[in-house]
């Protein structure tokens, strides 16, 4: 058994934490930064493939106090690397230093390269670096320090069907988020009024399928010895979950036909064409007939696109939509400090995230009788 950390946004590890003991591990636990398990290679794999709101699965190699660069040798030195690497592995290594005495990070690098090389000639003379990538990372934090593998390889937001990006575009992990804040449950009709490239009604729409978010892709750990058949195996597994007929009515809407036009080039690359429709229309008319669902969106604000006015603008745009749809929710992400008081009324719920480096909050109005 091996300790790993599923990293994640502020905001967001308790939703890692609940997706990892929905996977089976129920000692999971959200911390600061993301969420930590217990497991082997099959349960890190299991978490690549399926985690929606995690950003990568790092394997805890091991943590010791590390004040010294003396220590943060010896320390990574001392770890069970013969067992880990292979001896041709290449070791890319990363690092960050959070408020520690051992403040130069490209110095921490190269030490811990150095110690890690060391002990693998224990093993043979030479180490060419010539197969499989593990990278590293070393966080030196006060003064501890802890050292990773990198499971994941490329970033789990990148779940293969964004290929074209439009202005400010919003994370998949964090659309993934937004749609398990808010009060939407598949069945229900969804639409983004303001859906720019789409990442919101196209995560609704994996999450109402049951589909694996990485399915599709591949992972950095695939290539270590032994992991292949772990990943044939979680693949398997999600496989057997999709549920293809569970779709609802699931859409978005905009007024801008270039972001519209991304929108539809995502869902025919998700496999989604059929499945999710796209409208060019304003969200200051839009009005939708028949049953009762939720709008979840990612309005425009202040420094992401525009500024105050715009923002604003959007914001009483979804106050019309709410008056309008009485019976429907509206769950958006939203970085303005002012947004209750354009909108007129308090929110439901709007715990805190992160959007990028910027701080936002998760509003959500439930559905008035």
């Amino acid at each position: 058994m091996a300790e790993f950390v599923a990293s994640a946004p502020f905001g967001l590890e308790g939703i890692a934490a609940r997706e990892l003991r929905g996977l089976g591990l129920r000692e999971a636990s959200a911390i600061n930064g993301g969420a930590a398990f217990s497991g082997g290679g099959l349960d890190a794999a299991r978490a690549n493939v399926n985690l929606r709101c995690a950003d990568r699965i790092r394997m805890v190699v091991g943590r010791f106090g590390a004040t010294t660069f003396d220590q943060l040798f010896e320390g990574t030195k001392a770890l069970p690397w013969l067992d880990l690497l292979p001896r041709d592995a290449r070791i890319p290594v990363s690092g960050k230093c959070v408020r520690a005495q051992l403040m130069s990070v490209s110095d921490c690098q190269s030490i811990v390269k150095k110690a890690i090389v060391d002990k693998l000639r224990q093993r043979a003379a030479t180490v060419p670096e010539t197969g499989a990538s593990f990278p590293v990372e070393v966080s030196v934090r006060g003064g501890e320090a802890v050292i990773t593998l990198d499971t994941s390889g490329d970033a789990l937001h990148r779940r293969g069907y964004r290929t074209w990006n439009g202005e400010a575009p919003l994370r998949e992990t964090l659309a993934a988020a937004l749609v398990h804040l808010s009060d939407w449950r598949p069945g229900a009709p969804l639409r983004d009024p303001m859906c720019g490239s789409g990442t919101i009604p196209l995560e609704a729409a994996l999450i109402a399928q049951r589909r694996a978010p990485g399915l599709s892709r591949a992972f950095i750990s695939e290539s270590w010895p032994g992991w292949r058949d772990y990943y044939a195996q979680a693949r398997s597994e999600a496989s057997e979950r999709i549920r293809a007929d569970n779709l609802s009515n699931i859409s978005g809407s905009d007024i801008d036909s270039g972001a519209l036009e991304l929108a539809r080039r995502h869902a025919r690359q998700a496999g989604l064409a059929e499945s999710v429709s796209f409208h060019n229309q304003n969200a200051s008319n839009l009005t939708i007939p028949g049953p009762s669902g939720a709008f979840i969106c990612n309005p425009p604000y202040g420094v992401r696109l525009g500024g105050d006015r715009e923002a604003e603008q959007a914001i009483r745009l979804l106050r019309g939509l709410r008056d309008r749809h009485p019976g429907w929710s509206i769950t958006a992400l939203n970085a303005h400090p002012g947004f209750e008081r354009v909108f007129g009324e308090k929110a439901d719920r709007k715990p805190r995230v992160y959007n990028g480096r910027l701080e936002c909050a998760v509003y959500t109005y439930r559905a008035r009788a």
